[in-house]
């Protein structure tokens, strides 16, 4: 590949309102640098149907990934509406709900203040040094390596994530499964929050 000449956008603050720009941030791209792997974070839904206006399944391979089931604790199942999920997959979306990359076991620990593991505390860093959207970036990239969700990992994908609510990170990234998760690369920071 030939030198990368992009155009960066720093939100002035995180959250919801940045979810229309960094979609059309994430399509410029898609297009530009003929991606076709678009991932999602999307907790409730509201990202996940939102793509669906810039993005066309047929077109795309758009990938959802929610939180884990009873990622909150053991009263609610799953935060994203199954029945949402049941209709977005009827529209061309790939859902997966599963464990964070970089947590698990090891936030189920910190939750209940006992000492913070590595990965967790990795995971913390970069959401302080970078932002908390590019550290979801990061866990989608490798989640859906790890569902077997991107066919050609020698291709980059795009991913979006966020802060809260909403979508304001969008990352140009080389992606790994977490067996060699040395090798993901965060190619380009295309928007984030400052």
């Amino acid at each position: 590949m030939s030198d990368l000449k992009l155009e960066v956008t720093y939100f002035e603050k995180t959250g919801l309102q940045n979810t229309d720009n960094a979609l059309k941030i994430a399509l410029k791209y898609a297009k530009h640098l003929n991606i076709n792997d678009i991932v999602f974070a999307s907790t409730t839904g509201m990202v996940a149907e939102k793509a669906l206006e810039f993005f066309d399944p047929e077109e795309y391979n758009i990938i959802i990934i929610t939180h884990a089931y009873y990622f909150t604790g053991c009263t609610l199942r799953q935060e994203f509406p199954e029945e949402k999920l049941a209709q977005l997959k009827n529209k061309g979306l790939k859902l997966h709900s599963s464990t964070h990359a970089m947590s698990g076991i090891e936030r189920g620990m910190r939750i209940n203040k006992e000492p913070w593991q590595f990965v967790d505390l990795y995971a913390k860093m970069i959401g302080m040094q970078f932002s908390q959207g590019v550290k979801v970036c990061i866990e989608i990239a490798t989640t859906t390596c790890d569902a077997g969700l991107v066919s050609d990992l020698d291709r980059d994908i795009i991913c979006v994530g966020g802060t809260g609510k909403g979508a304001d990170t969008v990352c140009l990234i080389k992606p790994a499964p977490t067996s060699e998760f040395k090798k993901l690369r965060v190619k380009a920071i295309l928007c984030k929050p400052l």
